[in-house]
């Protein structure tokens, strides 16, 4: 297939055009925002040195560690959808590089924790961090008004598809 058919089939709407041009222009700014986006998130992960499994599993476990949740093994397999075998290999590794630790379980003899470690966190932040940067200092740039919108209306967009498409 050429290759500018399915570069143009990741933007493409399966719906109604937009009413107006500058509605179609807005829904053009979020679709190459999303596809943006993923291209950086895949830069990241590249950079880590991490294969698919590996990042997810490493940023679900700095996340579980920000909220304050203690985190083992079979919620990687719940968050990640991938076998026990799967999981233990993917720890093993992550472990040997250096990314996470095992630690015992306070109140279970028999169960272990996951901890990212401070070069995973590293790692990942810094990965992150252009994007970021990026991302608050064009919303700062913005008057009130104008960031408010912004809010409003990704929300809504949000809360719109969360809810399974509801009007």
């Amino acid at each position: 297939m050429p290759q500018n058919v399915v570069r143009r089939e990741a933007v493409h709407l399966y719906s109604a055009a937009p009413a107006t041009e500058a509605a179609a222009e807005a829904v053009q700014a979020l679709l190459r925002l999303r596809k943006a986006e993923g291209n950086e998130i895949e830069r990241v992960r590249k950079a880590s040195g991490l294969s698919p499994h590996e990042f997810h599993a490493v940023r679900y476990l700095l996340q579980a560690q920000r909220e304050a949740r203690d985190t083992g093994p079979k919620d990687l397999v719940v968050m990640l959808g991938i076998s026990n075998a799967s999981v233990t290999n993917l720890i093993d590794r992550l472990e040997q590089i250096g990314d996470i630790e095992r630690v015992p379980h306070p109140h279970d003899r028999r169960a272990q924790l996951l901890r990212p470690t401070a070069a995973a966190a590293a790692k990942i932040e810094d990965a992150y961090r252009s994007f970021h940067q990026i991302v608050v200092d064009v919303m700062d740039s913005l008057n009130t008004a104008d960031a408010e919108l912004v809010a409003r209306t990704l929300n809504t967009v949000t809360e719109r598809l969360e809810k399974g498409h509801e009007s």
